[in-house]
Order: structure tokens, then C-alpha cells, then sequence
């Protein structure tokens, strides 16, 4: 079948290429943007993308087009696909259809931490001997596989569930598509303001997929997270356990311990990890990655044994180099708690220089302004906060990090344009700071090119 992915450069729709190219099918696609991860991946595989979204890209022999949820009604390919009567659907959808419907479906979903503990629970998988390799599709790069999805070769998938909305034409989340036999909840805050209108509307959906778990499997929620709390006292026809870091009331817990942590369940040690992974988030993801595996047929103690050779994934506190004894990292971060984690975790390796922050609100839910409570106080492990404020933006990053005094202009820096941030952040870095790229976007390469400045000045 002659498959076209409408917004194929998103982490999910070109996992969902991926797994169609491994079935066999020809895939083409568009998109308005494209960039590494996502961009290599796609050119690896061989296929072809248009740029933009012109009518002329759906030809004749298209049998069918996989419409992304960046796509709404008015864009020239969808009203062209519309008008010719293509049969269309959604990658979650479609996903549901090919892949999941013949596999055991382990769901990891979450405000934070989806895509990192959906890379464990896959490595744990594939690192396991007596264990099939599994499929998977992740919103992310997992380095110990340089690759979002792969289609396996077991009865096992893991995917990352996400409460974003499925399409124009289906506004359901897109993880009530996927019917899970294990589901994974981290945590739940708000965000997506551009879908939900608060927190109780995000605790609905969560709590209408913990109805889709079927008597069998079970759902392995955090025991920290009141409003994960309150979503599972709305019903739950399932088994449960919790997890936890630091709480013995859990039934997975975590001592955290240095380099690494120890592991319980119901107060029986299970072993210990020793990892090179930073953040008590992190260890927060190794536990629900590790309880999810036990579930599968993995002991806890094979589960650290993965997890001591996890390399992370791309865009999450990922080190792009060191220069001159500048530490760069890129990361995903755009919301409070990820800021504050990730600025934490960098923190405490920041030995001996500095943690430089540089942000760029990107999100939706960032530009509308409703994380402006807390966003502020989001950068307090970080010693200089570059913030770069883009065009048609609703409000003030000015007014809302330096409204009493000077002494805080000192401390965070709001830019207008990339060029001003680049030079004053070359003039400020020195030996031994951690330079931390903060985007849910590529910031405009503005990170590579850092590092390109960084190593040849004159470039």
C-alpha cells in the first residue's frame, strides 16, 4: 500500500513511518519542519518528504493518507484529501489497526517522564535474554537504539501514551486508541491548555483510560501524585500497585543512593542499580520502568542490570559536547516541573562552574501564559537564565523574571533575537558552566550553532 504521512517530522507520526516501512508498505510524507532526531531517522529509512503542505503533494497512486494532529481543516492537503475522497485516519489510529491490536500493549502515560521511561521499559525489554525483542514506539530516540519504533519480534509493544488530541476529526486523546494490558501513570499536571481547560478535564480522560485496562493487566501508578490519586479513587476494574522514590508506602520503592539507588518492593529488597543517569526524576522513571518489566516476565534484578547500561535519549539532557570545558546539553524541558528538574539534576554536577539556563517558551500552553505562577521560580538552580522571548508572544517575559530590581536583570537576560542571545551567551560561558538548551522545538539550531561557535570562533 502507498501510505503519505501528513506531519511526518513529529517524534510520533515518524515512529508510525517507521513501523509501516517495516511492514512493508511505501511511505511518503510532509511536513513544515523537520529536524534532527526525526529528520535523520526518516532519511535513513529512505523516504521521501515534501516540504509544506501543498495539495499537489497527495498524487494519483496514494492509497492512503495518515493525517497528523498539527492538521486541521483549511489546510490545502487535508481539503485536497477531502475533496478526492482518499481514505484517511490518524497515526493512533492506524497504530491500533496494524500494530497493536496483535500485541501485549504497554502504555507509559504521564504529564513528565513518558518518553524516558517508555526508553527504559524497551531497553529493560531488549536487554533481557529470555525475552523477545519488543516493539515499540516512542516519542523520542532512545540511545541504546538510535531509532523511535521498531516493530519487534515478540508479542511485547511499549508505547508512549499521549493525552494530546488525536486529529481534527477525532478529539479523543490519542491514548484511548491503544487498549493497554499494563498501564504505566507518572504523574499528572496541567498543560495542553490549547485542549483542556483544566485539571479536572485531564483527570477524566486518565481516569477513561484506566476503563480500557482489562481485568488481566494492571495499572502502576505513582503514589506521590495526588492527582494520579484521585484519578484511580474514580474506579478502577484492574490490579494496582504504586511506585514511589524515598516513600516505603509504596509497593515499588527507591532509597536513592550515590551513583544510582536501591530498590524495594513491599520492603523486600530487590538490589541496586548503579547508573551514570542523573536526577531523582529519573529515578522516579526507573522504578515504574522496572515494576512495569516485572510484569513481563523480567526479574528486578535483570531490570537494573538494563537500566545500568541506559544511555538516555535524545533532546533529554542530552550532552552535545564539551568545549573548552564548557558542557553543553539540549532538552526537552517546557514545563515548570521539567525545568526545575532538569535544572536541579544539572545543579548538582555543576561542581565547579556554573548552570547557564537558555530557554525558549515554545508549547502552547507556554505562550498562552498559564505556567506563569510557576515558571519563574522553575529557574532557581540555574545561575543565568537566557530567556528568548519570540515574536506574537501573549505576554511579558520581562515584567514577569525582573519586576522589583536590578539585581535580578542580573540574573536573567530576555532576548528578542537569536543573535543577541548567541553573542552575549559566547561572551558570558566560561570553563567548568553547564550551558542547557531548554525547547520543545529545535530552537532554531541555536544550540548546534553554539557549539559550532564554541569550536571555531571565527566560523
Amino acid at each position: 500500500m502507498h501510505i503519505y504521512i501528513a506531519g511526518i517530522g513529529g517524534t510520533f507520526m515518524a515512529g508510525v513511518a517507521r513501523l509501516a516501512v517495516a511492514q512493508g508498505q511505501q511511505v511518503r510524507g510532509c511536513d513544515d519542519a523537520i529536524y534532527p532526531p526525526m529528520s535523520t531517522q526518516l532519511k535513513n529509512l529512505g523516504i521521501e518528504i515534501d516540504l509544506g503542505y501543498s495539495a499537489d503533494h497527495l498524487t494519483e497512486d496514494c492509497q492512503q493518507v495518515i493525517i497528523g494532529n498539527v492538521l486541521s481543516r483549511g489546510n490545502p492537503l487535508v481539503e485536497q484529501c477531502l475533496e478526492r475522497g482518499v481514505p484517511y485516519t490518524s497515526g493512533p489510529a492506524w497504530l491500533a489497526q496494524h500494530v497493536l491490536n496483535q500485541r501485549k500493549v504497554v502504555a507509559v502515560a504521564g504529564s513528565h517522564g513518558k518518553t524516558t521511561t517508555a526508553s527504559m521499559l524497551s531497553w529493560i525489554l531488549e536487554h533481557t535474554p529470555n525475552i523477545a525483542a519488543p516493539g515499540f514506539l516512542i516519542g523520542g530516540a532512545p540511545n541504546n537504539f538510535d531509532f523511535s519504533a521498531q516493530l519487534g519480534e515478540g508479542s511485547l509493544f511499549v508505547v508512549e501514551a499521549d493525552e494530546y488530541d488525536t486529529a481534527f476529526f477525532d478529539k479523543r486523546p490519542k491514548f484511548m486508541h491503544y487498549h493497554p494490558t499494563v498501564l504505566v501513570l507518572n504523574n499528572l499536571e496541567f498543560d495542553h491548555a490549547d485542549i483542556y481547560d483544566d485539571i479536572e478535564m485531564i483527570k477524566q480522560q486518565f481516569h477513561y483510560l484506566i476503563r480500557t485496562v482489562p481485568g488481566h493487566g494492571i495499572v502502576l501508578y505513582n503514589k506521590d501524585d495526588d492527582n494520579l490519586v484521585d484519578v484511580v479513587a474514580k474506579g478502577a476494574w484492574t490490579p494496582r500497585e504504586t511506585f514511589a522514590v524515598n516513600n516505603q508506602q509504596a509497593d515499588w520503592n527507591a532509597s536513592t543512593t550515590e551513583p544510582g539507588f536501591e530498590l524495594f518492593y513491599r520492603g523486600q529488597a530487590q538490589g541496586c542499580c548503579e547508573w551514570s543517569y542523573t536526577g531523582i526524576h529519573n529515578v522516579a522513571n526507573a522504578v515504574a520502568a522496572t515494576a512495569a518489566a516485572t510484569q513481563l516476565g523480567v526479574s528486578a534484578q535483570q531490570a537494573m542490570d538494563a537500566l545500568a547500561s541506559f544511555s538516555g535519549v535524545k533532546r533529554r539532557g542530552e550532552k552535545l559536547a564539551c568545549v573548552n570545558e564548557i558542557t553543553v546539553y539540549d532538552d526537552f524541558a517546557h514545563h515548570p516541573t521539567e525545568i526545575a528538574a532538569t535544572l536541579t539534576a544539572a545543579q548538582a554536577q555543576a561542581t565547579k562552574g556554573r548552570v547557564l539556563a537558555v530557554f525558549e517558551p515554545r508549547s502552547s500552553t507556554m505562550r498562552m501564559g498559564w505556567h506563569n505562577d510557576r515558571l519563574r521560580d522553575a529557574f532557581f538552580a540555574a545561575d543565568r537564565v537566557f530567556f528568548y522571548q519570540p515574536p506574537r508572544f501573549d505576554w511579558s517575559a520581562a515584567s514577569l523574571f525582573f519586576p522589583e530590581s536590578a539585581a535580578e536583570v542580573n540574573w536573567c537576560t530576555v532576548f528578542y533575537e537569536h543573535d543577541g542571545l548567541l553573542r552575549e551567551l559566547l561572551t558570558e560561558a566560561r570553563a567548568g558552566d553547564h550551558v542547557i538548551f531548554m525547547s520543545s522545538g529545535d530552537f532554531s539550531g541555536l544550540p548546534h550553532k553554539f557549539v559550532t561557535q564554541l569550536q571555531c570562533p571565527s566560523a
